[in-house]
This record gives structure tokens, C-alpha cells and sequence, in this order.
């Protein structure tokens, strides 16, 4: 039950924080994105790269892969980035931001169905999701959306995760289909994961905090 409700409870969680501290700026952020990045990153390669290569062909896996990583480019023209935390602010704009909506929407709806032969993939998920939904949350509030359309933002952004869950474990897909979509959505982890890495840091340099919380990260991945 808890590969359904732990997508869910990492965006109540961020709503709650950025609550909690009045929408203020989050010390330290960088550094949990930095830790969600290579968390993500490698319970990927532990653990879904590898079934994913054993039950594909090589180089059909590396074209889904690579699939995965242009889908996420893609989806990241309409979103700004915002799946790793580069959101920015229109104070000018008083549209409901669509097209953002759709792109994480999309985004969380393809990263639940990892989770329904690894059961692991949860946690890189669940991990992930708390820094996006806070900054997620700070942006929305920031730009001025009522806190029925952030609600409504954020509980249609956290059902999606497990409704790809539920559609991996209940619906009998085509033969090799849910092969295809786990390696693509391994293309959309790794971009996703070096992209934070990469922009956590300042001048896009590593300091000493964040080369421990990502072997930190690492580690912890590792013995899951």
C-alpha cells in the first residue's frame, strides 16, 4: 500500500512545510535536492537499469533510454524545469499555469509504473518529490494563485504517481510494453538526476556538504 501513498504524502509533505515556514526561503534546499538527485539517480542504475537490460535487447534499451531523456527535454520546454526544482516566477501572468500543470502531470504519471516491479523505485520517487513539491508550492503561492488552486494543483500533481502504479499493476499491458516504458522513464531519471546535481551548486562547483550528502545518498540507495 505504501508504493500507492508514499507519492502522495511527499507533496502533502512539502505543501505542509512551506506552510509551516510562511513561504520563506528554505535553508539548505540545494543540498536536498542535491541528496534527492543522487538517490534517484542511483536506485536507477541498482536497480531499474539493470532488469530493464536483461529483459530488452541492449541497443533497443539505449534507444528507449535515450527516448526517456528527449521526452523529459521536451517536457521541460513547457515546464521550465520545474521537475528539478527551476521554477520561476511571473508576477505578471494571472493565467492558471497549464502548461506547467501538464508537464509534471505527465512526468509523475510515467515515474509510478517503475514502482510495480520495484517496489524500491518508491522511495527514489518519494525522495525526489519533497524538495519539488516545496519549491513547487513556494512558486504558486509566490505568484499569487488562490489556495483552492494550489490545492487542486497539488492533489491532481500527487494522484498521478500512483495512478501509473495502479495502471502497471492492474492492466495488462501488450507483451514487453511495460519494458519500453520503464526504460524510458530511465532516461527521464537520469536527466532528471544529473540536472540537479549540476544545478544545486554554485557556479556549478562541488563543495564538501555536497559531495557528502551525495555519497550519503548514494550509500543509503545502496543497501535499500
Amino acid at each position: 500500500m505504501n508504493k500507492y501513498l508514499l507519492p502522495i504524502y511527499a507533496v502533502i509533505l512539502g505543501f505542509l512545510i512551506v506552510k509551516l515556514t510562511k513561504n520563506k526561503p528554505i535553508k539548505n534546499i540545494k543540498l536536498l535536492l542535491a541528496f534527492s538527485g543522487a538517490f534517484l539517480m542511483s536506485l536507477t542504475v541498482f536497480e531499474l537499469l539493470p532488469e530493464v537490460y536483461h529483459h530488452m535487447h541492449a541497443k533497443k534499451t539505449g534507444l528507449f533510454i535515450m527516448v526517456g531523456v528527449l521526452l523529459q527535454i521536451f517536457l521541460e520546454f513547457f515546464s521550465k524545469g520545474a521537475e528539478h526544482g527551476h521554477v520561476h516566477i511571473d508576477k505578471n501572468s494571472s493565467n492558471f499555469p497549464w502548461l506547467l500543470f501538464t508537464s509534471l502531470c505527465i512526468h509523475a504519471f510515467l515515474e509510478g509504473f517503475p514502482i510495480h516491479q520495484h517496489n524500491d523505485m518508491v522511495y527514489g520517487v518519494l525522495i525526489h518529490k519533497i524538495p519539488i513539491a516545496i519549491l513547487i508550492t513556494m512558486y504558486l503561492f509566490q505568484s499569487g494563485y488562490k489556495t483552492l488552486q494550489i490545492l487542486l494543483f497539488l492533489g491532481v500533481f500527487g494522484l498521478m504517481t500512483p495512478t501509473g502504479t495502479l495502471i502497471s499493476n492492474t492492466v495488462e499491458l501488450p507483451h514487453g510494453l511495460l519494458d519500453i516504458i520503464n526504460a524510458v522513464v530511465i532516461g527521464i531519471f537520469l536527466h532528471i538526476s544529473t540536472t540537479i546535481l549540476f544545478e544545486s551548486s554554485e557556479g556549478h562547483k562541488f563543495n564538501l556538504s555536497k559531495i557528502i550528502v551525495i555519497v550519503v545518498a548514494v550509500a543509503l540507495a545502496y543497501m535499500f
